[in-house]
């Protein structure tokens, strides 16, 4: 794990994040709350590409919970079965679908303590909704942004919290709303698991990785 950065660095780190992609966004398809719920929800160890497959027939008959209820877990099913752990994802679905309606008039609550107990919506979930739907400078923190956190001392920590309150308390304010999608765009193109592709990085001079690839 590498120590933290100070104030500085992730200054310059993250004015150079916002000068390539100004508005960095999530590459899950959506059209609506509900519809952005039910994807990251399905996205669990899932890859964003084959959510976006399994949704783009599904959201256009059911972007409302009413609407996913009317179409009903086998038919969910049928729609989300190229996606891993789709029959436990389904039957969370359309609980959550079902608690929307009968507890929330069918719309999407703004607050996370509201989301994280809706079934299948983890505190990672909900703070995806609130950055992406609510505009709440949430940090959604998945593998990637662990792995680069910890690598390149941006926000190291041992653990998801951990890493979350390290963005939150280091990471300077005008920057916070889009550091987690800057951080997993990061993760996901270039600063890889297995190989990372440091020749690429636009931030390798102020990185401390000792095994930056040529």
């Amino acid at each position: 794990m590498a120590a933290q950065l100070d104030y500085l660095t992730l200054k310059e780190i993250f004015r150079r994040f916002h000068e390539v992609e100004p508005e960095p966004k999530g590459e899950l398809d959506h059209t609506n709350a509900y519809t952005l719920v039910v994807a990251v929800a399905l996205s669990a160890q899932a890859t964003d590409v084959g959510v976006n497959k399994a949704t783009k027939a599904l959201f256009k008959i059911a972007d409302t919970p009413e609407k996913m209820l009317a179409l009903g877990e086998e038919g969910l099913i049928e729609h989300i079965k190229t996606i891993g752990l789709y029959r436990n994802k389904a039957k969370n679905v359309i609980k959550l679908s079902r608690i929307l309606v009968e507890q929330y008039g069918g719309e999407v609550p703004s607050s996370r303590a509201a989301l994280q107990s809706l079934p299948g919506v983890g505190r990672k979930t909900a703070n995806v909704v609130l950055n992406m739907w609510w505009g709440v400078p949430a940090q959604a923190v998945d593998t990637h942004i662990f792995r680069i956190g910890n690598r390149t001392g941006i926000c190291p920590g041992k653990d998801v919290d951990a890493v979350e309150r390290a963005i939150e308390d280091n990471i300077p304010a005008e920057y916070q709303h889009h550091a987690h999608h800057w951080l997993i765009l990061h993760g996901r193109y270039v600063c890889k698991a297995r190989k990372p592709n440091c020749p690429a990085c636009l931030i390798r001079d102020l990185c401390p990785f000792d095994e930056k690839t040529l």
